[in-house]
């Protein structure tokens, strides 16, 4: 039988600043433990991975080596939008897809939804 991916978890400086963006984006929420040392968000929907946020002394230094890919219910222009009042920056912009930066630098695209045809 093969592994399934129970969670990802990201290094960050503040747990509850980025649990709560990232609930936030996946439309669920932070878990009522959370401080911001430790902080869980679960899966929202038809059950993606869960989420844990770990506060580590260092600050990040380096790009990313995996991203998230996200897939808006609308258009990009219209999520860009939503995620950038939440707290996360456009990076750069292609054809049909948008590099951001969470809140605390780390990468992820938001690609084409349903209504971007």
């Amino acid at each position: 039988m093969a592994c399934v991916i129970k969670s990802v978890t990201f290094d960050c400086t503040d747990a509850l600043t980025l649990a709560g963006f990232w609930a936030a984006v996946l439309g669920t929420d932070v878990d009522e433990d959370a401080t911001a040392d430790s902080a869980y968000v679960e899966a929202a929907g038809w059950g993606g991975p869960n989420m844990w946020f770990t506060r580590v002394p260092e600050p990040k230094t380096a790009k990313n080596r995996m991203h998230f890919d996200l897939r808006p219910p609308s258009t990009t222009a219209q999520e860009v939008a939503r995620l950038e009042g939440l707290g996360a920056e456009v990076v750069q912009r292609f054809d049909g897809r948008v590099v951001m930066h969470d809140p605390e630098g780390n990468v992820f695209c938001v690609e084409p939804g349903p209504e971007d045809r």
